[in-house]
Order: C-alpha cells, then structure tokens, then sequence
C-alpha cells in the first residue's frame, strides 16, 4: 500500500539549518522536494494564490510530486461551508494549476462550528468528483452516523487527526484512502513524537484493511520536528512493508550538495 509522507508548508525559518542552510528562500521549494515527494500546503487556507502560483510550484517539483492544498479559510471558517459554490469554484480555478501533481483538498473545520450535515453534503458535491477531499472537523458534534454516511457517498475521508498522542476523532474509514495530520506529539523535545507514537499509528493505518494510499503530513512544524519525525517514520513505514513516497534522509543531501550549488 502507497504511503505518502510529508510535512504541512515547508516555509519555516527554523527549518534553515537543518534543510535549507546555505539555501536562498527562493529556492526553499526545490530543496523540501529533494527530501520529500510530497506536502500539505498550508499557504492556500490563509491567502489563497494566484493560478500563476499553483502552476510554478507545478513546474518547479519533480516529476513525482504531490501537493494536498488545504482550502481557503473563506470557506471553512469565514462562509462556515454556507453558499460554496462561488469559494469551491474559485480554489479549483487556481489549485488545479497543480495539473496531475494536484493531491487531497484539506476541508479544516472552526473547532466552534458544530455539526451541520446539509452545508457538508452541499460543500462536497460542488468540488470535481475526480478531486479527493479529506475533511477534519473539530466538533464533538460530527460523530454520527449522518455525517459518516454523507462522507463516504462522496468518498471523501475523515481526516485523521493526532494531538499529544490522541485520535482526535473517531477512525472512520469513509474512503478507499486515508488522511492522517499529526499536530503535537509528546516526546521529549516538544512538540516531537516518540518512535512509540509513530509506531502506534502505523498500527492503526494497517488495521485500516485494505485502502488505495495514505497520506501522513506533520504539523508539529516547530524546531524542524516535523522534518525529523516525517523521516522516521518513513524508515518505520519501510521496515513494516509500506510502499513509501520518495524520501531522502538529511545525510544524504549533505552529501549530494556538499562543496557545489543547492
């Protein structure tokens, strides 16, 4: 089984002396995809960008290359899912600028708006059916049996979500494929995940069953966590049998840029 595995954005200035040291910003994008195939990107949900934009990060990443876009906080968190057709229209006008290298759309929902499975149902018919759409409420409220059937109609998948080591939903299995976000572990170094943690739920995707892929994006940004355990969990991921995304540990990047240009 295919498993994607990345960290959510990849515009970190603590993050310079572990990857992009010696690296002019510009540049960052190319440098994150010579370790990773894959990312979420978070940009989208505060400014969504230009079509122009989407379609240079399109040219500027490898062949391989997978981007999940996290929609716009207008829709999610401003419009509250209400009216999407105008906002859905609008995110899919510049995200599919991405071309074939344009992954799972990230529907992030306000921990305050409560369950409303009509603005759901209608929300998820106005994007493509071609495009995979996660979505991560954050309202106890959502834990039913309507929402969950409203999902897996559309086939879209409950994002899985971890913090501090919880599921912070039920493990629904709403798709042939999986979203897994994981915000706050805690290991040693905040806000970092043990191997233990990692493992736990590397446990939890194979007892999934059978799915298509999974996608695993770190949040825990801080302090180039979220670098860290993406590649210990891809050498985790390795060693129990998964299919894994392209990754490249930190070691060898060193020493394929060592004494030339990034």
């Amino acid at each position: 089984m295919p498993m994607f595995i990345g960290t959510s954005g990849w515009q970190y200035a603590d993050w310079r002396d572990m990857i992009y040291s010696g690296v002019p910003q510009r540049l960052w994008l190319e440098r994150y995809c010579d370790v990773f195939a894959t990312v979420e990107n978070n940009n989208a949900f505060y400014r969504l960008p230009a079509r122009e934009t989407f379609e240079s990060w399109r040219q500027r990443t490898s062949g391989d290359f997978v981007m999940a876009v996290k929609a716009s906080r207008f829709l999610t968190h401003i419009k509250r899912l209400k009216d999407p057709e105008e906002p859905v229209e609008r995110l899919m006008g510049v995200a599919e600028g991405l071309g074939r290298k344009l992954g799972p759309v990230l529907l992030q929902l306000p921990p305050t708006l409560r369950a409303d499975a009509e603005r759901l149902r209608r929300c998820l018919t106005r994007f493509p059916k071609k495009v995979r759409i996660a979505v991560e409420p954050r309202h106890e409220s959502w834990w039913t049996d309507e929402i969950r059937e409203i999902l897996a109609e559309r086939g879209a998948a409950l994002c899985w979500a971890d913090r501090l080591g919880r599921p912070q939903s039920p493990l629904w299995r709403t798709a042939d494929w999986i979203y897994l976000r994981l915000h706050e572990g805690r290991g040693r170094t905040w806000p970092s995940y043990g191997e233990q943690a990692l493992k736990s739920w590397l446990n939890r995707l194979r007892e999934a069953g059978d799915v298509r892929d999974a996608y695993v994006y770190f949040n825990n940004d801080r302090g180039g966590a979220a670098v860290r355990n993406a590649l210990t969990l891809a050498l985790l991921a390795e060693d129990a049998g998964w299919d894994v995304s392209r990754v490249r540990q930190l070691d060898e990047i060193e020493s394929t840029h060592a004494g030339g240009r990034p």
